[in-house]
């Protein structure tokens, strides 16, 4: 099957090109408009061309969100065991502040049930959630994480201890939460050295932010 042809590849290339420099600046500054100036000089558009591949400010930038939550995802995948995995997905959160602020400020904008990333923030959270459950039901019943508590709250607490700590980092970037993220991930009842492919770790970067990655769920 041919892929896209004439002008409608190239609008899906320039559109592609657009989100790859949005996410250098976000990662670099983080949310502001002017920034959107700075994204079409990188492209080599004019602001209103940058506009007309994206119908809002805010599509762009949830599109930058999802972005950021598909590359984190891959490069989670990459990590030997959980521990190793939780550690390096909040590393490559802390590299790139600028996505975890932007992540954190939209997730909380769209607490708005009104906010244009209302609907997709929701189904993200869910979404993540379901995904990291399955995965951490999927370790108990192999013996690689404690079942002695629901897999579902585990998956909850493991998440919104990514959101927690990366919000404490960006408040006070003097701590380092990535040992804190360690200790969690043993309370889960995985150890150094257990098997990856099953373990909830390789999500992570769907929801670390900001998904983000925070590997997320990163901001």
């Amino acid at each position: 099957m041919r892929g896209p042809r004439g002008p409608y590849r190239k609008s899906i290339e320039r559109r592609e090109q657009i989100l790859d420099a949005a996410l250098e600046v976000f990662a670099e500054h983080g949310d502001a408009g002017a920034l959107l100036q700075e994204i079409a000089n990188r492209v080599g558009v004019k602001l209103p061309s940058l506009m007309y591949y994206f119908a809002s400010r805010d599509e762009l930038l949830l599109a930058v969100v999802e972005r950021r939550d598909i590359l984190g995802a891959e490069l989670a995948r990459e990590s030997p065991e959980p521990i190793e995995a939780a550690a390096a997905a909040m590393r490559r959160s802390m590299r790139q502040p600028g996505l975890v602020k932007l992540f954190a400020s939209m997730a909380t904008a769209a607490a708005d049930p009104a906010h244009p990333g209302h609907a997709f923030f929701t189904e993200r959270y869910q979404r993540t959630t379901s995904e990291v459950t399955q995965r951490v039901a999927r370790d108990q019943a192999a013996g690689l994480a404690r079942s002695d508590e629901p897999a579902e709250h585990m998956a909850m607490l493991l998440l919104a201890v990514i959101d927690g700590l990366l919000r404490q980092w960006l408040i006070d970037p003097s701590i380092d939460p990535v040992p804190v993220l360690e200790t969690f991930v043993r309370l889960c009842g995985y150890a150094a050295g257990s098997p990856a492919g099953t373990d909830a770790a390789t999500d992570m970067d769907t929801d670390t932010d900001a998904d983000t990655d925070a590997d997320a769920s990163a901001t």
